[in-house]
């Protein structure tokens, strides 16, 4: 998105576009949904059915009722498109003797509505098990889109195999934040019927005892305190983890670094002493190590409630913006909201908070969210879908114009914290990039880039649900922790700015190739999962793995999982390539590394632990 060729000033900027807003809306300042304030005598807040808000008040029999009741709906809803958020107030729910214990399905949310994680507790469990696609078919390679933050779990009750622990056997897009595991935690379910696969967590400001890690492919654990962790698979990254495994890549396969560079945590909703309700975003950290809370109160700051615009999927884009433009931080309720131009966030600072994985749905190739180049913009919480018409890309951070312009602020960084991106799936979708960095000094911190490879019937195939790229990057200083891009016909990343830097990177390349024709260019067979464009100068990764599984055409080749350009600045620590049973891919990066294929062995990895070797 370009305002001209002549570059404004930034505060020029900010006002030409809120000005245009402003005025675009002056015939629907009473657009449906503009009031966010919560109806009279009420003491929550108005946030919609599908907001569920606990207080201690209540049996444990109350909110299992509620919880269950949600499970039903959500635990096999992988494509639906229901959401739902679970509130707990500060205080403590069930006792060891008379445990709370609940499930978690597909888009829900669990939190705490405390400060402190320590404020709201509960004693039981908040559980995730296998989905059994069939009797001998039970695994978490689908637990996808649900989330667990803020409170306090004292592992209590259940019977023979599910007493052992609390079950998280999650796999992509279904983080831990702000959690206190007292009693052990696992992150597979050992209790279910095989082959009990998990793949693809993320826990991060967190304080744990044990931990089974099982059947994990890669995990990250980021700025958390955990006692013992069991098991490696392919991929274990800790960055700024207090208590975290030695490095010793790859035997076993542990990638760990002493200090986070930069992390600045998720916002999240809170209730005062007084019953206020507000939102608290933490301030930003450097080399960090541990827990933000671990030795006393997260520092950040609070902001009401009150100034935040309460989005329902039945605001238009209109509203929401004039909303935007009137100063408002942005909270989306849980639900799908159909997008048909695009949601302007321009203002400094400003707080995009999503409730139950609220999802934004482009129509009419619409670009869904766009963040101005401005500092400090948060946006937490939230998956973006392909529509049915192509997308140029599904969010944009920052104007491509190159240069000077790609505008941030190292010491009050934007930071998408949570944000999912799905190219098919519930329905067809296209979009030619899911996620465009512009800006610079931006924090990517738990991204999902998903082109489907299966869903509702009509919505996958290489021709139907088509993404050429995952994640660019043109932006400078840009920092991932976490990034997760899979199956993109092309690269599913290129990072064109310099100094960017990835803390665990994990891949599939696309399943669906008809042949390898189809899927080349230039003479090289395939494409590579990772991108570093022959530009730049400076560029280091940690942790990543690119696996291949081209079940439609097993012939197909990959020349190499990464590709970077060969000098002293650009650096890979940790990284491997893996054949899941069909396919090949010839080189680790560049031409370094060994082949993987069915031949040299099924989940068999081949590594590099330094490139350019050292």
């Amino acid at each position: 998105m370009s305002f001209g060729s002549a570059r404004p000033s930034r505060r020029g900027r900010w006002f030409a576009l809120g000005a245009a807003v402003l005025l675009t809306a002056v015939a629907a300042v009473s657009a449906p949904g503009a009031a966010a304030a919560a109806p009279a005598g009420s003491k929550n807040p108005d946030f919609g059915p599908n907001v569920k808000i606990f207080d201690p008040s209540m049996t444990v029999e109350q909110i299992k009722s509620v919880a269950d009741s949600v499970l039903a709906q959500q635990i096999d809803n992988e494509m639906g498109t229901q959401r739902y958020t679970l509130l707990f107030k500060p205080g403590t729910y069930g006792t060891p003797d008379h445990p709370l214990q609940i499930q978690v399905g597909y888009y829900t949310e669990v939190a705490g509505l405390g400060l402190n994680p320590t404020d709201t507790v509960i004693n039981g469990h908040v559980d995730v098990y296998n989905r059994c696609l069939a009797a001998d078919n039970c695994i978490a390679l689908v637990n996808f889109w649900r989330s667990l933050s803020n409170l306090t779990i004292n592992v209590a009750g259940l019977d023979g195999c599910r007493a052992s622990g609390e079950f998280w056997a999650v796999s992509q897009a279904a983080p831990l934040r702000r959690v206190k595991f007292n009693g052990n935690a696992t992150f597979m379910d050992y209790c279910t019927a095989g082959p009990q696969y998990a793949s693809g967590g993320f826990m991060a400001d967190s304080v744990t005892s044990t931990l089974t890690n099982g059947s994990q492919q890669q995990f990250l654990v980021r700025d958390s305190n955990i006692g013992t962790w069991s098991n490696a698979v392919w991929n274990q990254v800790f960055s700024g983890t207090v208590g975290a495994p030695a490095q010793s890549f790859p035997n076993p396969q542990y990638t760990t670094l002493d200090k986070t560079p930069a992390s600045k945590e998720k916002p999240f909703l809170y209730v005062d002493a007084k019953g206020k309700w507000n939102v608290f975003e933490p301030a930003l950290r450097r080399d960090a190590s541990g827990a933000s809370w671990a030795n006393g109160p997260t520092p950040g700051r609070s902001i009401p409630l009150s100034d935040f615009y309460l989005a329902k999927p039945s605001d238009s884009v209109l509203a929401i913006n004039i909303q935007l433009a009137l100063g408002k931080h942005l909270l989306f309720t849980p639900g799908v909201y159909n997008v048909n131009s695009s949601i302007l966030v321009w203002r400094p600072d400003t707080v995009v908070l999503g409730m139950g994985i609220a999802t934004l749905t482009a129509v009419g190739g619409s670009v869904p969210l766009w963040i101005a180049d401005s500092k400090g913009i948060s946006v937490s919480g939230l998956m973006i879908d392909a529509g049915t018409v192509n997308s140029p890309a599904l969010m944009q951070v920052g104007t491509k114009l190159g240069g000077a312009l790609n505008l941030g602020d190292a010491n009050d960084p934007t930071v998408l914290h949570d944000v999912f991106f799905r190219v098919g799936g519930p329905h067809v979708g296209k979009a030619d990039v899911s996620l465009e960095v512009n800006s610079d000094h931006v924090i990517l911190d738990d991204i999902w880039a998903w082109r489907a490879d299966h869903g509702v019937a009509g919505s996958v195939g290489w021709d139907i649900n088509t993404g050429r790229n995952g994640v660019i990057v043109n932006g400078d200083d840009v920092l991932a922790t976490g990034l997760f891009v899979e199956h993109y016909q092309q690269y599913n990343v290129v990072w064109n700015g310099e100094r960017g830097k990835t803390i665990f990177f994990q891949n599939e390349l696309p399943y669906d190739p008809p042949n390898q024709a189809a899927w080349s260019h230039d003479g090289v067979k395939g494409w590579a999962a990772y991108k570093v464009a022959d530009k730049v100068k400076t560029h280091e990764l940690w942790g990543g793995g690119s696996y291949i599984f081209t079940n439609v055409d097993p012939t197909i080749h990959a020349a190499r999982g990464f590709e970077v350009p060969n000098r002293p600045g650009v650096k890979l620590h940790d990284i491997l390539t893996v054949n899941l049973s069909a396919g090949t891919i010839d080189h680790v990066v560049n031409d370094t590394g060994a082949p993987v294929a069915t031949e040299t062995g099924v989940g068999v990895p081949s590594y590099v632990t330094s490139y350019p070797a050292s």
